[in-house]
């Protein structure tokens, strides 16, 4: 039980969607929290992935996206929580499969 209040619950194939600060001239139609820069040039917003969890540590989460990368994200995270039920059937073509992604020794941390 201690090991799953210190890692938030997350298991294995838990599908998790992480909240990204993104910038750019042309938010897409899944930006959230749009706010434009002090020249107005360019906009923060926000995007949710939808990745699943590959591993899980003692401080944080590797979780992989579709396209393969893999992400370390620390458990205090608040940008990290697991999928909703509804967030999982809606959106099931976007998080990946473990089992068809390519392995990859790199991690980024975010």
């Amino acid at each position: 039980m201690i090991s799953l209040v210190r890692n938030r619950g997350f298991r294995i194939g838990d599908p998790v969607v992480f909240r990204k600060l993104k910038h750019s001239t042309a938010p897409g139609p899944r930006a959230r929290h749009v706010t434009p820069s002090r020249c107005g040039e360019e906009y923060a917003y926000e995007v949710d992935k939808y990745w699943v969890v590959e591993q899980v540590l003692d401080e944080g989460v590797v979780a992989r996206t579709r396209r393969g990368k893999r992400h370390f994200i620390g458990l205090r995270d608040p940008r990290l929580r697991g999928a909703r039920w509804w967030e999982r059937l809606v959106f099931r073509t976007r998080f990946p499969r473990l089992a068809e992604s390519p392995s990859d020794p790199d991690i980024s941390r975010i």
